[in-house]
């Protein structure tokens, strides 16, 4: 009595699961028949072997038939009637206090799905017939510790399980309930699994583990029926996974990356990945993380013989085997994506287009495989036309030059304009354009790739003095900022940290750079609008000493001049280049005034 209240109202999340348990019951009981039909032709299975589901509303009962190997008296007595052999006050304690690696072998010792029966029944009877035999039994119990066992009649071996429902459970007598339950948990188990309706019989699930056939009898049609049916999408696969793993581990898989994007990807609360897990073809969970984070789009099903799961096999248990099935999962996604990379360079643009800001998360938070990544990571370039890698930049780098340089933003476009790229234009370096969230962040993580440093544009600009202006003398005079910088910073006063002179604008006269002890302006952007708090720092206003603009301001300043006023047309210049939606109208007002 205190194990079944302990599996009553602890071991599952969800009452749903009741039917799960029973039908797998039944389910096995099948096979099993069908394995000893194979030396006893006597036990052979009938050519419409099933399990049926039949809801009855008015009565209030729910009854699951299989056509399975039956059970006699003794098993009867030994699959339902004995839970623990040892005494179920000390199986209780042993289970409730049991560490979680120990869990599988008391589980395999000891079953105790059939009595999930028992979270929507207040009453169970099991009629069953064996195989082989003419006698058939009927088990009985309220599910508070004890039970009946009597003489019963059934046409055929097999097994009959009747729930007398609660008067809490009517949903589980509603057919699209149980249809409902049954796709999500038990839609590709072999046998069929039929639900009884008004007007006859209607099959709840496809029963087409396809990930378990050879590839060689699987149709393109099969394949994106299948793909669809898991990712609710409505295209059709950019590329599909379908192994089987044998040796150590042994599972199979079908897994699909998709040909588009998912009208909501990117809105989903969880990162997590939600591959499929099945156990001998019963979906498990799609919790399991078989995939890391930065593979999320992509879709399937893993399947295994011999996983550890925990009593209500709702969880996985964190075991050697499950690591070693994420890490070839990952390998495999990998090497398919490599691939795709080396031979169809036009088709896995495509794809980056879709998921490489995803892929770009890994080359943050994923140490493993941070440098294949970056790898396979696309770029827009301020020098070539299309996407470009890093292995290409690199191969087209000026023999003195040691960093890779990029530029962040909001726009690939809007950034081959930027003011920040001009004196890198006029010296002949190419500049990377990151225009996603997540480009960031992942460049500090990575640091250097085959050798070369990745730097940002907005920072560390002492580099632009290794390399020699193309056409220096067609850029006009400079003008000497002695008096200008100073007066400037009076004028803009807490508005700017610094004002300075700069050697990387050719057309334009400023531009704005981060604090040499603040983080890169692009990352304050994104903080600031996902809400975090963060305290304002303020940028360095960088002044372009020969153009027209900031000659005549120096002029300005050093006839004593005030330079106010136009100090701040031209920090609000700077803010455009740098926010152009938001800064263009405060802009507009202050030129106008």
């Amino acid at each position: 009595g205190r194990l079944l209240d302990l599996v009553v109202h602890s071991l599952y999340s969800e009452r749903e699961i009741f039917l799960r348990e029973l039908v797998a019951n039944a389910a096995d009981a099948t096979d099993r028949r069908r394995f000893e039909a194979l030396t006893d032709g006597a036990l052979a299975l009938p050519e419409d072997a099933k399990i049926r589901i039949n809801p009855d509303k008015e009565a209030r009962l729910l009854t699951i038939t299989d056509d399975g190997t039956g059970m006699s008296r003794e098993e009867l007595v030994s699959n339902l009637g004995t839970i623990a052999r040892s005494g179920t006050r000390a199986f209780g304690e042993q289970l409730e206090n049991a560490k979680p690696e120990d869990k599988p072998s008391l589980i395999g010792q000891f079953g105790v799905g059939f009595y999930a029966a028992f979270m929507v029944a207040d009453k169970v009877e099991v009629t069953s017939r064996r195989a082989g035999s003419d006698e058939a039994w009927c088990w009985t119990s309220d599910g508070k510790g004890a039970y009946t066992l009597a003489p019963a009649t059934r046409e055929k071996a097999g097994t009959d399980i009747v729930l007398h429902i609660k008067e809490d459970a009517d949903e589980f007598l509603d057919v699209w309930r149980l249809e409902s339950i049954i796709n999500k948990w038990a839609d590709h188990i072999s046998w069929p699994v039929t639900i009884l309706k008004e007007d006859g019989e209607t099959t709840a699930n496809k029963g087409k583990a396809i990930w378990r056939r050879p590839k060689n009898e699987i149709t393109e049609d099969e394949l994106n029926d299948f793909y669809r049916h898991v990712s609710h999408n409505f295209d059709t696969p950019w590329s599909t996974l379908h192994w089987r793993a044998e040796g150590t581990i042994e599972f199979s898989s079908m897994l699909f990356i998709p040909g588009s994007r998912p009208f909501d990807f990117g809105q989903e609360q969880s990162r997590d990945s939600k591959v499929r897990l099945h156990v001998r073809r019963m979906f498990i969970t799609d919790d399991a993380t078989l995939l890391p984070s930065w593979l999320r789009f992509v879709v399937g099903v893993v399947d295994t013989e011999d996983l550890p799961l925990n009593v209500s096999r709702e969880m996985l248990q964190a075991t050697p085997v499950l690591a070693r099935i994420r890490k070839a999962v990952t390998s495999k996604v990998m090497g398919e994506l490599k691939s795709r990379a080396k031979n169809d360079a036009e088709g896995f643009e495509k794809f980056w287009e879709n998921f490489g800001s995803v892929i770009k998360e890994g080359i943050w938070d994923d140490a493993e495989h941070r440098t294949e990544l970056a790898g396979l990571a696309r770029f827009r370039s301020s020098a070539v036309d299309g996407w470009t890698t890093l292995s290409d930049y690199v191969a087209r780098m000026k023999p003195e030059q040691e960093a890779i340089y990029y530029l962040t933003g909001d726009n690939a476009d809007i950034m081959a304009k930027s003011a920040q790229l001009e004196g890198f234009r006029a010296r002949g370096l190419e500049v990377l354009l990151l225009s996603e969230p997540v480009d960031s962040f992942w460049p500090d993580r990575l640091s250097s790739f085959e050798g070369k440093t990745l730097r940002s544009i907005t920072q560390g600009l002492e580099d632009l003095e290794k390399f020699a202006l193309s056409n220096a003398d067609a850029l006009g005079e400079a003008a000497d900022l002695e008096k200008l910088l100073p007066a400037l910073k009076d004028a803009l006063g807490e508005d700017v940290s610094e004002v300075r002179g700069t050697d990387r604008l050719v057309g334009s006269p400023v531009v704005l750079a981060a604090s040499a002890s603040g983080p890169d302006l692009q990352i304050q952007k994104l903080m600031r609008r996902s809400g975090q708090a963060m305290p304002e720092t303020p940028p360095v206003l960088e002044l372009n000493p020969r153009h027209p603009l900031v000659r005549d301001l120096a002029a300005r300043a050093e006839a004593g001049q005030s330079v106010e006023i136009l100090g701040r047309v031209l920090l609000d210049l700077a803010r455009i280049r740098n926010h152009p939606a938001r800064d263009a109208g405060v802009f507009r007002r202050r030129w106008y005034c």
